[in-house]
């Protein structure tokens, strides 16, 4: 089953990289969050743009996380210049 809200799409993949460890550690590593910033700003477009980049930018993960969450990478793609249009100017 697909999803096209992008925000659900990205709140999914965070779930999803959250739940292995040293995922969850290269994320923080690669975009400089914090455990309490994605707490406290897991909803905002540009910290969810970033988990979406963070699975982008390495080709397994993206793909692994979008079998993991019933999506196609495409669609996780798309979830990404959704919230961040500017990035794909």
């Amino acid at each position: 089953m697909t999803n096209t809200d992008p925000t659900q799409i990205a709140l999914n993949a965070l779930v999803w990289t959250l739940g292995d460890e040293d995922r969850a550690q290269r994320l923080l590593d690669t975009t400089g969050l914090t455990p309490d910033d994605l707490r406290a700003r897991a909803s905002e477009s540009a910290v969810l743009s970033a988990v979406l980049g963070f699975l982008e930018n390495y080709e397994p993960d993206l793909l692994a996380c979008a079998e993991g969450i019933g999506e196609r990478p495409e669609a996780i793609v798309a979830a990404r210049a959704a919230l961040d249009p500017e990035y794909y100017e």
